[in-house]
């Protein structure tokens, strides 16, 4: 496809998902506007499988993720960090509860979705196995799961964590953008009544200062100084063999580097390309639609039902309770638990959504964003790129079994 009209057509796609959202208060998320039109593009062939590839944001965005996981690092103080330990308990939880509810599916129907095991048939455990791991992680589970599978030439189970990667959000955007409305009226309401903690605003010098020199304080400039932070990621991600993800490092070198002062809070804020790089990022979680099939939908279209069927009732649960135990209100552990369906960037878009459409002014807008939005992004981390990896890393053994 021509790159220009690829670059015009998903910039028209994300202008109808913002203005749908803004219309709608955040009833209707962005992203979930813009899944369900880039999904019927892909399916109806209206949009070519090579649009979003074409476009050149793709590639953008395998580049500048790691710029954008610094940059929300930044915005997060290491006193704030160390406040989310109960969202990280929380998230973990999910996890283990999406485990738990799809072993019950598969003890419950089992029979319907397993074949003959000497036939090399996907047996149910292993549905249950590649569920848990698509359901509550990212890229890396479903790697994982898929070389286990692929190893013992169970393709069907290899198909299943991308079926569920690609639609996982068509869930997860509704469900939370709703809940954390709940949460922002709540939040709401407790600031004008004056009962809402909000977190001291930052000192306008401390926001401009940095150890920088003047010369990396320009748009390549500050690129470049969080380029090198994301190289230093990836390699000790690398010389982890990925047990320290990427991620997961740059996030806390941002918070360490805002910490020490030689990033100012929001390094990336206010600089030329900022913009650019959050939609390129977006695109991110498009991208396994252009390869969805009818077909492979179809095929597996039980298993699939089950998976988000109990999944989401384990995660609703689990959160939920172990919300209520660390003292977090139901909607907001209920929507942290739900980050295992989609994590960043969804977890800050629909924070900074439900912030907006429950906010009348600035001030109330800041008010339960700062509630909000550093849970969410510490649930991302918890629940697809930590928990998520280590316990898909131990039961991926478990296929074929």
């Amino acid at each position: 496809m021509n790159p220009i009209l690829a670059f015009v057509v998903v910039m028209l796609v994300w202008t109808v998902s913002d203005f749908v959202a803004k219309k709608t208060h955040s009833l209707l998320s962005s992203l979930f506007v813009a899944s369900i039109i880039f999904l019927v593009g892909f399916l109806t062939d209206i949009f070519p499988e090579d649009l979003l590839t074409s476009s050149s944001l793709l590639g953008l965005a395998g580049v500048v993720v790691g710029f954008i996981i610094v940059h929300l690092g930044t915005m997060i103080s290491l006193d704030d960090f160390k406040k989310q330990w109960k969202t990280f308990v929380v998230g973990a939880a999910t996890v283990f509860g999406i485990g738990l509810s799809l072993l019950l599916a598969g003890l419950i129907f089992g029979s319907r979705i397993s074949g003959s095991a000497e036939e090399g048939y996907a047996q149910a455990l292993d549905f249950i196995v590649a569920g848990t791991g698509s359901l509550s992680g990212g890229t890396i589970s479903v790697l994982i799961v898929q070389e286990a599978a692929l190893g013992i030439g169970l393709t069907s189970i290899a198909i299943f964590p991308v079926l569920i990667a690609a639609l996982q959000g068509l869930v997860g955007f509704p469900l939370t953008s709703i809940i954390l409305r709940k949460e922002a009226a709540r939040l709401r309401d407790e600031y004008r009544a004056g009962t809402l903690e909000v977190p001291e605003a930052e000192d306008p010098a401390a926001v401009s200062s940095s150890r920088l020199p003047a010369a990396l304080r320009t748009t390549p400039g500050t690129l470049f100084a969080v380029g090198v932070v994301v190289l230093v990621s990836l390699g000790i991600n690398n010389l982890t063999d990925g047990i320290l993800n990427t991620f997961v490092v740059a996030l806390i070198l941002g918070v360490t580097l805002r910490t020490v002062g030689v990033f100012p809070p929001s390094v990336l804020a206010g600089i030329d390309a900022l913009g650019l790089m959050m939609i390129a990022i977006m695109i991110l979680v498009f991208a396994p639609l252009a390869t969805v099939q009818p077909e492979d939908v179809a095929a597996l279209a039980f298993p699939l039902l089950l998976a988000f069927l109990f999944g989401v009732a384990g995660i609703a649960a689990f959160s939920a309770l172990v919300g209520k135990l660390v003292g977090y209100s139901v909607p907001m552990s209920v929507a942290i638990g739900l980050t295992s369906l989609y994590g960043f960037p969804g977890t800050m878009i629909l924070s900074q959504e439900a912030a907006k459409g429950a906010g009348e002014t600035p001030e109330e807008v800041s008010a339960i964003e700062g509630q909000i939005l550093p849970k969410m992004i510490v649930a991302g981390f918890s629940t697809v790129t930590i928990t998520s990896v280590v316990v898909t890393s131990i039961i991926a053994g478990f296929i074929g079994g």
